[in-house]
């Protein structure tokens, strides 16, 4: 396979990051649709209209304001041009920044309720998606990982044999989804842990993956992506200290 992969409609070239990442969030969109008819819905129809509002507003924010911070190099000495501002992008940052901003959303209204247990599979779906588009752009798109040695290591389109982190993200969004599904179907989870179970384990894993790709390290050896992590976790520290809270046996 040759990176990054373009797909040709005539004379009209599409990579395969746009196109998966336009699949991304068709499909994860779709997907809440359809959970939401089938499994209902605590919110009423205006708060989860806002608290949508408030996730994708925040997303869009948070992934971006991360998305520059990998590179600060770039947004302090002035050499970041327009294009850098707006397409740098990360996951965490939009997850977190989704965060704030359905909170945000939800204190304007009033509204108590968890809203996030009905975003979960769908969040996963996209990023899955996502992350096919990822690993075919090789290493136009910065998701790959060091240079390894291991015998599964690929050569991403520069030559050199690296670890594929946008497949080993792939990889523990699966298992992670079957775990989640088998907690849901045995356990009663109390509003809200589901999210929180899903979001605790994706940022520790990108805590930890972070030390195999490239990154500028800014403070004892981690860099902006593993602190916003860490900030994360710190948020739910909970669901580590006391899981009985989110599980009651079914």
């Amino acid at each position: 396979m040759d990176f990054p992969v373009i797909f040709r409609l005539g004379p009209v070239a599409i990579s395969a990051h746009l196109l998966f990442e336009v699949l991304a969030f068709t499909l994860g969109f779709r997907y809440f649709l359809w959970l939401r008819k089938r499994r209902g819905d605590q919110l009423e129809q205006g708060s989860r209209v806002v608290a949508l509002a408030g996730a994708t507003l925040g997303a869009l924010f948070g992934s971006r304001l991360l998305g520059i911070l990998e590179t600060p190099e770039l947004l302090f000495n002035g050499q970041g041009n327009w294009m850098y501002f707006t397409q740098s992008k990360t996951i965490v940052g939009g997850l977190l920044g989704g965060l704030i901003g359905v909170e945000l959303a939800k204190k304007m209204v009033g509204e108590t309720r968890s809203s996030g247990d009905l975003f979960t599979f769908p969040v996963m779906l996209g990023m899955i998606i996502g992350r096919i588009g990822c690993f075919l752009s090789g290493v136009g798109e910065p998701t790959y990982g060091l240079p390894s040695g291991l015998p599964w290591a690929m050569d991403l389109g520069d030559g050199i044999r690296r670890h594929p982190t946008a497949l080993y993200e792939i990889l523990f969004l699966a298992c992670w989804w079957m775990v989640l599904r088998y907690l849901k179907s045995h356990y009663a989870l109390k509003d809200g842990a589901l999210f929180k179970l899903f979001m605790t384990g994706y940022l520790l894993y990108r805590f930890l993956v972070e030390f195999i790709r490239p990154g500028e390290p800014i403070i004892a050896g981690i860099n902006p992506i593993q602190i916003a992590c860490l900030l994360g976790l710190a948020y739910y520290w909970r669901v580590f200290l006391q899981p009985v809270r989110h599980l009651r046996v079914a």
